[in-house]
Formats: structure tokens, sequence, C-alpha cells
């Protein structure tokens, strides 16, 4: 039985969190210490951790937009230049083959921030131009993952996340700034972004030493801290009620 329950355990982390010879020093010799295994499994378990997470990281931006029926106070301008931010993550990951828990919230937060993207046009009264949108957004997230993509369209797509990420959250900031509130931006949303992005740092260091991924990981920290602030400072300020939405 004991046996029975050892094999389990170990085929639940080896290859997914631990390789074979990392399960052996830290759950067979119990060296508990040791430094690059240790690193290895918890890298890996934060990393799938974001991953699981990311699939309810924006629902509840969707879902407050949805309840007020309202996308006032969120800048589509930033929102378009966070999915591209997620795109840039997500081809250039699968291009390099990264390991999928390095990068695969990416995956599930692109599609939150498309439906997102679609909501705010919607409930502005460009229901058509929305639909156009993702059927524009699916045939160019079907170009850049074909083969025909050079990796060096790849690489620039991804080194552009820096600037895209810091217009795209200023873009957010100035919008909070020039309302005086927040409008439907979800605290929770903000929050779990930000949490998310400083880990990723350390992720994104371990499991892909790619300075590119880190850097970027790095800048989003920052943005996503800027607007975590707001979040705060504008708490108590609701938005003022119209009667007809833009």
């Amino acid at each position: 039985m004991a046996a029975e329950a050892e094999r389990l355990f170990k085929r639940a982390l080896v290859p997914i969190l631990l390789p074979e010879k990392c399960y052996d020093k830290l759950f067979v010799q119990w060296d508990l210490l040791d430094g690059p295994c240790l690193k290895i499994l918890i890298s890996k378990g934060l990393g799938l951790g974001i991953v699981a997470g990311s699939l309810l990281v924006k629902l509840p931006q969707v879902l407050k937009i949805l309840g007020a029926k309202s996308a006032e106070g969120l800048s589509l301008q930033s929102v378009m230049l966070e999915l591209m931010a997620l795109t840039g993550t997500m081809v250039y990951s699968i291009t390099n083959n990264f390991p999928f828990s390095s990068w695969g919230e990416a995956l599930f937060l692109t599609l939150q921030t498309v439906t997102i993207c679609f909501l705010v046009m919607h409930y502005r009264g460009q229901t058509v131009k929305g639909v156009a949108f993702l059927a524009c957004y699916a045939l160019v997230l079907l170009v850049l993952l074909s083969p025909f993509t050079p990796l060096a369209v790849v690489t620039l797509l991804q080194a552009s996340n820096v600037p895209a990420v810091v217009v795209g959250k200023l873009l957010q900031a100035a919008t909070n700034y020039c309302n005086g509130h927040t409008g439907q931006l979800s605290a929770i949303t903000v929050f779990l972004l930000f949490g998310g992005s400083l880990t990723r740092i350390f992720t994104s260091i371990q499991e892909t030493g790619d300075p590119l991924m880190a850097g970027v990981f790095v800048v989003s920290s920052l943005c996503n801290g800027l607007i975590a602030i707001q979040v705060l400072f504008y708490w108590n300020t609701k938005p003022p009620h119209k009667q007809k939405e833009q």
C-alpha cells in the first residue's frame, strides 16, 4: 500500500514539477536543502499556480462589465495593447518551446482579454466592429503561429511588448486620472495581475533563462503596480450616473 502511494506521488511530481534526479534528491535522499532542485520545485509550483489562477483572473472584470451593462472607465486602446503584449508572449513562448508552466497564463488571459475587447465595443454600440475584430484577431494569430512566420518577426513582437505594456497601462492610468475614478475596472483583476507579474519575474528567470521574457514581466509589474495604486486611491469614488451610455 505504501509503495503504491509512493508510486502515485512520484507520478504526480515527475516530470510535471521535478526531473527524476531532483525527485530522488528531495524525496528519496531527503536532501530538502538542495538549492537547484528546490528552485525548480518552487518555480514549477508557482508557475502552474499562476496558470491555474489565470483561468479566473479577468473573470471578475468580465462579470463587472456584464453586470453594469457598461464598459465605462475602461480604455479600449489600453486593453488592445495589453492583448498585443499577451499575444506576443504566447507566440514567442510557443515558438521557442518554453515549458507551459512558464507562459500558460498568457493563453487564458488572451482569451479573457479578447472577450473584454469585444464587450467594450459592444457596450459602445459597435457590435459589428467587435465581431470583425474577433475575426481579424483569429486570422492574425493563425499567421503568427504558422511555420511561415520567421523567428525574427516573433522575437520583434515580443520585444515590442515593453512599449506596448507601458503605453497601454499609462493610457488606462490617464483615463482613471481624467475621470477621477476607475469606473468598471475590477480591483480583483488588477491586484491578481500585479501579483502574477511579480511572481513571473522569478519563474521566467528560473524556467526559461530568457532576459527578454523576464524584462517584460519587470516592466509589467511596475505598470500593474501603478494601476493598483490608483484603484486604492479611488477606492471610495464612484462614477457619476449617466442617462445614456457612450
